[in-house]
C-alpha cells in the first residue's frame, strides 16, 4: 500500500548483520528471562488473589497459595499483597534484562525462603523459592541491562499508580469480607475505610472476628508499599537524560562540515537534548534519545557512510547494553538500506520530505497561481521581508526574534526532536538562515514590527532545511507563504541551491488515494488519514507542501519487529512533544525552550506533523 511500502535488503553474512542482530535479541538462551517474567506474574497474580479473597485460600488453590513467596505466617493477607505487587513490578524489569530487578528477585526470594522457613515451616515454601532463584543465578549473565535514564517524575508517577492501584485493591479486601461487616456500609463508607487504613488508622467499618486484624494489615501493607516505592525513586540516585556535550558537539560539527550535504536532517543532530555515539573511527555518528526504552534516532548517520556500519554496530551496542529497543525515524532510502543491511531490522515507508530546487523554482505559471496571488495579496498591505544569515542580525534583534518565537508558540507543550534544532540565535549557528515579515505602518508591538519569522538550519554548503515557523496571531493570513517565497527568491544571493521544506506523513497515499481509478482499499486509507489530519494535521500539510511545487523525498522508520511498532510510534509522540508528562506552562519556571514549527493555518507545529 502506498505510504507503507516495506523497504528490505539483503543480509551480508560478512558483515556486522549477525552481530548486531544478537546484540538486539540478547544472549541464549532466549527463554530464560520470557520463562521468569511469566513465573514472576503468575506468582504475583496468585499471592494477590490469596491476600484479597478469603474464599480463595480455602479453595482448591489454597495448598498452592499458602507456599507461594510472601503467604507468611499470621501476616499472610498482607505479605501476600505485598509479595505480588513487588513480583509484578518485577517482572517487567526482568523481561528487559534490568541489573537492578535481577538484584531485587535475588534479594526478595531468599528472603521469601527464609520467611517460610522461620514463620511456618515451609519446607514446599522454600523450595519454590529456590526453585525461581536458581535459574536467576544459573544465567546471571541475561541481566546485565544498565538504567534507563530516569527524572524525578518517576516518582510522581509511582505515587499516583500506586496510590490508585491500592486504593482500588483495598476496596476489593474491604468488600471481600463483606460477611464479616457490622451493619451495611455504603460505597462512600468503604472508601473512606480504605483511605484511613492505607495511612495506619482504622476507619469506619467495624468486622467481627479477627477480619478486622485482616484488613488492617492488608491495608497497611499496600499504604507502606506506596510510600517506600515512592521515596525510593524520589531519592535514588539519578541516571541522567543523555546531553550532548562541547566536545560532541564540536566532533559533529565537523563531520557536517565534510558531509553535511548529504542528509537535509543532519544539521538536527546537533540538537543539544541527544546522545551521540562515534565510530570506531570517528568518521561516522549516530545521534539519539531515550523516550520510554525506546533507543530513537532520526534522520541518517552523520558523516562517511562507509563508517556508517561501524557507528550503527556502536548503536545496537548501547541498545543491547540498556535493554532499550532500537528504532530510526526519519531516515533516507540510503540510511534505510544501510540498517537494515547491517542489522536486519526492517524498514517502512514513513512519509516524503518536500525538497525544492531554487533553480527550478518560480511564481510563473498556472500552477503557482494561488501562491502567487496570495503574494502579492500581502506585499499590497504593506507588509515586507528580510532574509539573513543569523550572523548577519545583532544581538538585540536576535533577542526580540527568540521572544517572538516563544511568545507566538500555539502549544503550551514544546514540539520537535527529529526535525527541529530546539533553538535560535545560538552563536555557534551563524550559518542559520532567518526569514523575517515586518509591517511598519501599524502601532508597533512587543516585537516591533516583527509579524513573522522562519528558520532554516544548514543543509551541507549550499542548502537549507526548514526548522520552525512563527506568526504573530494578529497579522493577515499568508505569512508562512510570502517568507518561503521570500527565503527561495533570496536563496541565490545567499548561495542556497535547495531547500528542504516540511515533512509530509504518508504523503503517497494522500496523493495517489484522491486519484481516479484509485482502488478500495486506497480511498479508506486516504480516508482514514483525512479523519486523522483534524488532529494531526496530516492532509493540511501535505496540501501547503504541494503549493511550492517541489520533489518529494521518501523517509523511512527503521524497527526490529512488527510489535514494537505502537511502543516506537508512541515514543515518537512524545519525543515530538505531542504527549507529555510535563507541568502546565503556568506551573513551570520560566527557561529557554526548543523550538518548532507553526503550521499552514498559523497554529504551531513540528516538521513531522
Amino acid at each position: 500500500m502506498s505510504g507503507g511500502v516495506p523497504v528490505r535488503s539483503g543480509r551480508n553474512p560478512l558483515s556486522a548483520a549477525r552481530r548486531a542482530r544478537d546484540l538486539l535479541r540478547g544472549p541464549r538462551p532466549e527463554a530464560v528471562p520470557a520463562l521468569v517474567t511469566r513465573a514472576c506474574t503468575l506468582v504475583g497474580l496468585v499471592d494477590i488473589a490469596a491476600g484479597v479473597f478469603p474464599r480463595f485460600r480455602h479453595s482448591r488453590m489454597h495448598a498452592l497459595a499458602e507456599v507461594l513467596p510472601g503467604a507468611l505466617g499470621p501476616f499472610a493477607a498482607a505479605m501476600s499483597l505485598s509479595a505480588g505487587v513487588l513480583l509484578l513490578l518485577l517482572a517487567h524489569g526482568l523481561r528487559r534484562r534490568k541489573r537492578r530487578a535481577w538484584r531485587a528477585a535475588v534479594v526478595l526470594l531468599p528472603a521469601g525462603a527464609i520467611a517460610q522457613f522461620t514463620y511456618r515451616h515451609s519446607i514446599v515454601g522454600v523450595l519454590i523459592s529456590l526453585a525461581l532463584l536458581v535459574p536467576l543465578l544459573r544465567h546471571r549473565d541475561e541481566f546485565r541491562a544498565l538504567p534507563d535514564p530516569t527524572s524525578r517524575w518517576r516518582a510522581l508517577a509511582n505515587f499516583m499508580l500506586m496510590g490508585t492501584g491500592s486504593i482500588l485493591l483495598g476496596l476489593l479486601v474491604v468488600s471481600a469480607h463483606a460477611q464479616h461487616m457490622v451493619g451495611d456500609p455504603s460505597l462512600a463508607d468503604r472508601l473512606e475505610h480504605v483511605i484511613y487504613g492505607l495511612f495506619g488508622f482504622e476507619g469506619p467499618i467495624v468486622y467481627a472476628g479477627n477480619t478486622s486484624w485482616t484488613v488492617a494489615y492488608s491495608l497497611g501493607a499496600l499504604g507502606l508499599l506506596t510510600a517506600i516505592t515512592t521515596i525510593y525513586l524520589a531519592f535514588r540516585p539519578e541516571h541522567p537524560a543523555a546531553r550532548l556535550t562541547s566536545d560532541d558537539e564540536s566532533r559533529l560539527r565537523a563531520l557536517l562540515t565534510r558531509h553535511g550535504g548529504r542528509d537535509s536532517l543532519g544539521h538536527f543532530a546537533l540538537r543539544r537534548d541527544k546522545a551521540v555515539v562515534f565510530s570506531p573511527s570517528g568518521k561516522a555518528a549516530v545521534t539519539y534519545r531515550v523516550v520510554s526504552g525506546v533507543m530513537l534516532a532520526s534522520g541518517d548517520p552523520i558523516g562517511d557512510v562507509e563508517a556508517w556500519p561501524g557507528a550503527i554496530e556502536r548503536f545496537m551496542d548501547e541498545a543491547k547494553a540498556h535493554s532499550w529497543t532500537p528504532a530510526v525515524m526519519g531516515c533516507s532510502e540510503t540510511g534505510a538500506e544501510v540498517w537494515t543491511r547491517e542489522t536486519g531490522l526492517d524498514a517502512l515507508e514513513l512519509g516524503d520530505e518536500a525538497v525544492v530546487d531554487v533553480a527550478d523554482f518560480s511564481l510563473a505559471g498556472r500552477a503557482m497561481r494561488n501562491v502567487r496571488q496570495m503574494v502579492k495579496r500581502i506585499e499590497r498591505l504593506g507588509y515586507e521581508t528580510r532574509v539573513r544569515r543569523v550572523r548577519d542580525l545583532g544581538a538585540a534583534e536576535l533577542d526580540r526574534i527568540r521572544r517572538a518565537a516563544e511568545d507566538w508558540r500555539g502549544t503550551d507543550t514544546e514540539r520537535g526532536f527529529s526535525m527541529a534544532l530546539g533553538r535560535i540565535g545560538d552563536p555557534d549557528d551563524g550559518d542559520c538562515l532567518i526569514a523575517t515579515a515586518h509591517k511598519g505602518d501599524e502601532t508597533p508591538g512587543p516585537y516591533g514590527d516583527l509579524k513573522a519569522v522562519l528558520h532554516f538550519v544548514p543543509w551541507g554548503p549550499d542548502g537549507a532545511s526548514l526548522d520552525l515557523m512563527r506568526r504573530d496571531r494578529s497579522a493577515d493570513p499568508g505569512m508562512n507563504e510570502l517568507l518561503i517565497v521570500a527565503a527561495l527568491e533570496a536563496a541565490p544571493r545567499l548561495g542556497v541551491q535547495r531547500v528542504s521544506l516540511n515533512f509530509a506523513m504518508f504523503r503517497a497515499a494522500l496523493a495517489r488515494g484522491e486519484k481516479i481509478g484509485a482502488g478500495p482499499v486506497l480511498r479508506a486509507w486516504r480516508g482514514l488519514l483525512v479523519f486523522l489530519s483534524r488532529w494531526f494535521q496530516i492532509e493540511s500539510l501535505y496540501k501547503f507542501n504541494a503549493k511550492f511545487r517541489p520533489r518529494w523525498e521518501p523517509r523511512f522508520v527503521v524497527y526490529a519487529t512488527s510489535r514494537d511498532l505502537p511502543r516506537i510510534g508512541l515514543a515518537a509522540m512524545q519525543a515530538e512533544g505531542f504527549v507529555s508528562l510535563a507541568l502546565p506552562r503556568v506551573l513551570r519556571r520560566p527557561r529557554p525552550r526548543p523550538q518548532r514549527k507553526n503550521r499552514p493555518d498559523g497554529l504551531t507545529h513540528p516538521r513531522t506533523a
